[in-house]
């Protein structure tokens, strides 16, 4: 296993501590302490707790939209492709105890005068946005403009079932959108 260097150490601990912990409940002296950096290297490589929480959302975002493309390739259902968000959906939300979305919970957790964050999350959620309409699109059912309407309600059925997950504790949400999902795209 590669040896990570201090800026790796930082991002990993940070992105730890902020999922699981929560950003305003996460310091610069635990993610110091945490990764075992003196405070000069922190500050060599981010001016600020703000820029560490941007790059774990730049790094959140590539691998979850990596792990979500891999399930849903797998998805062979005859609703299509985008049922494969809803398999993702339980994989993720199960293996990490029903944590929830790392958008939703550091934009609930935001001081108001955070906007690079801020702007992290809005860029995330666009392009998940984005990529939802391009899958059913690719389905060559819809036309451009129903396939964005059609992936609108179903990023709204995604996003409520990831936080109504995250507040259960329990996949049925997750199951509960796949069903609203396969009648939406029947």
């Amino acid at each position: 296993m590669k040896k990570l260097n201090v800026k790796e150490r930082i991002i990993e601990t940070a992105s730890r501590l902020f999922y699981f912990n929560g950003y305003n409940q996460t310091g610069i002296n635990q993610i110091i302490a945490e990764a075992a950096v003196a405070k000069a290297s922190m500050y060599q490589h981010f001016r600020s707790k703000e820029d560490i929480a941007v790059a774990y959302l730049k790094g959140r975002h590539i691998m979850w939209m990596g792990k979500l493309n891999e399930c849903v390739s797998r998805t062979d259902h005859k609703g299509g492709k985008v049922l494969g968000c809803f398999n993702y959906l339980t994989e993720w939300l199960t293996e990490v105890n029903y944590r929830g979305c790392g958008w939703q919970n550091i934009i609930a957790d935001l001081p108001e005068d955070h906007t690079k964050i801020k702007d992290q999350a809005v860029l995330h959620k666009n392009e998940f946005r984005e990529w939802i309409h391009d899958l059913i699109k690719k389905e060559n059912k819809y036309s451009d403009k129903q396939a964005e309407k059609l992936g609108d309600e179903i990023m709204i059925l995604i996003e409520g079932a990831i936080i109504l997950s995250q507040i259960q504790k329990n996949d049925w949400p997750i199951n509960t959108a796949k069903r609203a999902c396969v009648r939406l795209l029947a």
